[in-house]
């Protein structure tokens, strides 16, 4: 399948005013009706209209710009598994060129708004913490939304009274006017569009049929998700207009910096000090983890085992201790990286103690230390010509 931004010949980084002026002249272009009914026209229309459709709707364009083809089709981080929904071209290109050209080249004539309308969708942006998104979360939110008013049902007209028709546009919504070879269509200037007059308009919501009001949800928030996931809540958007079907809302969340963790993939990474007598000997640490699920058996410590001479920069992994995968039974890895402490504020007795423990150590104890001298000692007979 071509890539969208190649159909219409634009950058992925082009705006809205680059985007539809692309598709415009690509239209008038390839229109039917301008091609004589030709197969090949029709089909490369067909094609500008799927991809203006994508790439017009920032939601669509996102999860496209993200997964491609798959972002539109049910696959990760796609449109609620539903597949890709586009405008029927007579509506894109009607939208995209109604106000200019009404309906001149056969575009379908716009959907009469006195008819009930899908209510708009809703962004919702909510941060939560490293620890919800590791073992899922039920979070309350929110939100002013669109509501049908209660006392004239959806009308907008005071109870016991009823819309009328526009006489203007007939209830259309729209009215045309011909000039000269351009037939020109728009928006009715009496009814705004809605294609019904009302007389006696609702005291609640002056005529508008909704209301705004503050709604709380409860959001399921899946163990697994990662920065820039979303969640799609079909049907919590904004109320449709004259009955018409809600919107959805859309969360995208972010996952906040954690103190101790730092996340990479299914992974997590945690910096640990370790005492230097530890890590010249060998012995036992704990590291944090995450609490939740079978990770830490109900608490958040996890023995660590350091190997005899560790050095700072050594990791060591835990293997089924990070992030549980969103669409899988898989689970990451908890990688501790050591931090060799030195000590500080030692009393005079410690300080002896560890000057005589310099004093009979050798090479063979810092063996690092040897191989820097001996590459020090000829880079500076190198420099001096000794």
């Amino acid at each position: 399948m071509r890539d969208y931004y190649e159909i219409l010949g634009v950058d992925r980084g082009c705006d809205d005013a680059a985007l539809k002026a692309a598709f415009r002249k690509l239209a008038m272009q390839h229109h039917p009706d301008r091609n004589g009914g030709c197969e090949e026209a029709a089909g490369r229309f067909k094609e500008l209209n799927e991809a203006y459709s994508v790439l017009s709707d920032p939601q669509k364009r996102a999860a496209y710009d993200r997964f491609g083809h798959a972002g539109l089709n049910g696959g990760p981080g796609g449109f609620g598994g539903g597949g890709a929904q586009y405008q029927d071209a007579g509506d894109i290109f009607n939208e995209v060129f109604g106000d200019i050209f009404g309906d001149m080249f056969g575009g379908r004539r716009p959907q009469q708004r006195s008819g009930p309308a899908r209510g708009q969708d809703l962004r919702y942006d909510m941060e939560i913490s490293l620890e919800q998104a590791y073992a899922g979360a039920e979070v309350e939110i929110s939100i002013p939304a669109a509501m049908t008013c209660e006392t004239c049902e959806g009308s907008g007209a005071k109870p016991g009274t009823s819309p009328t028709t526009c006489s203007g546009c007939g209830g259309a919504g729209r009215v045309r006017a011909t000039q000269g070879f351009f037939s020109i269509e728009r928006t009715c200037p009496r009814c705004g569009g809605s294609g019904r007059m009302i007389a006696d308009p609702c005291e609640t919501c002056h005529g508008a049929g909704q209301i705004r009001r503050e709604r709380t949800l409860s959001v399921r928030i899946p163990a697994g998700v990662d920065d820039g996931a979303r969640i799609r809540l079909a049907g919590e958007g904004d109320a449709g207009a004259r009955g018409g079907p809600r919107g959805d809302l859309y969360i995208f969340l972010s996952v906040k910096p954690h103190e101790l963790f730092e996340r990479d993939g299914l992974d997590l990474l945690c910096t640990v000090p370790v005492p230097m007598a530890i890590a010249a000997l060998g012995g036992e640490i704990e590291a944090p983890c995450l609490l939740g699920g079978e990770t830490c058996d109900g608490n958040c410590k996890q023995t660590v085992r350091v190997p005899e001479g560790a050095q700072t920069g050594k990791t060591l992994r835990l293997k089924g201790r990070g992030m549980p995968s969103l669409r899988s039974r898989e689970r990451g890895d908890l990688v501790v990286e050591l931090f060799v402490e030195t000590p500080t504020r030692l009393t005079a007795r410690q300080k002896e103690l560890i000057r005589e423990f310099s004093e009979i150590c050798g090479e063979q104890q810092h063996p690092k230390s040897a191989n820097f001298l001996g590459k020090a000692k000829r880079f500076w007979d190198e420099v001096t010509g000794v």
